[in-house]
């Protein structure tokens, strides 16, 4: 066995420091955990108009690769739900004719599926570079404060839930926030205020960008295809 000097055993000991980094945790586990709301024994079933939905989806797919259909049907549970239960995986799994893992494996890897109690409305706040340098920390701050909770909590009336997200692939029309299926963009804190004040009503406030733009095109108007387009033959050499 090799000893080492007392000195360079503590050298050894400061660098290693040096070499460590904080490690940001999720805040969702990747394993479950059983809770009142949430354990095998409360039963989950499709509704009726749900389960014409499975009959459609499951027929998209061809026999021996009706798993394809995983993704569907899990987000079908959690529209019905709210969000994913384990007793939904379950089902899923059934149906499926699948061991419960291979549900389980893609319900935690893919993060649209929420697998705790999660609020009607799911605010989710994009803080990707382009929506950061587009003052993305001013909306999440305008959230936090508006509804009174922190990122991965739910407001005590269950309405509003959350969540910091990396890219919602708007970033032309940065920053922007998605609540539910409907994208919220070019915001500021005053336009956040307002689509959290219409939510809070019961309102649908109006998606899309909110500096006047249509959808993606330049704010400052036409950069190109400014002119009418230029009839067949344009250009070309007078032999051809």
């Amino acid at each position: 066995m090799i000893k080492y000097s007392s000195k360079l055993q503590s050298t050894v000991k400061n660098l290693r420091g040096l070499y460590t980094s904080s490690i940001k945790l999720s805040d969702n586990l990747f394993v479950h955990r059983d809770t009142p709301e949430d354990n095998a024994s409360i039963p989950f079933e499709f509704t009726e108009e749900n389960k014409k939905r499975v009959k459609a989806i499951l027929n998209i797919y061809p026999e021996g690769h009706k798993r394809g259909a995983m993704i569907p049907l899990l987000d079908l549970a959690q529209r019905q739900h709210g969000w994913l239960p384990i007793s939904a995986m379950h089902k899923v799994a059934d149906v499926l004719g699948l061991p419960n893992m291979r549900v389980y494996e893609v319900a935690t890897f893919y993060t649209m599926f929420m697998r705790k109690p999660t609020g009607t409305y799911h605010v989710q706040v994009c803080t990707t570079t382009p929506c950061w340098l587009r003052g993305s920390d001013k909306v999440l701050q305008t959230c936090k404060q508006k509804l009174g909770i922190e990122v991965g909590e739910t407001t005590k009336d269950g309405k509003f839930t959350i969540s910091e997200v990396e890219c919602l692939g708007a970033c032309v029309n940065a920053p922007m926030i998605a609540v539910n299926d409907d994208y919220y963009e070019d915001l500021s804190a005053k336009d956040t205020e307002e689509i959290l004040d219409d939510l809070k009503q019961g309102k649908v406030p109006r998606p899309g960008p909110r500096n006047g733009r249509f959808a993606s095109e330049p704010f400052g108007g036409l950069t190109s295809l400014t002119a009418e387009p230029k009839g067949p033959g344009f250009g070309l050499q007078a032999g051809l």
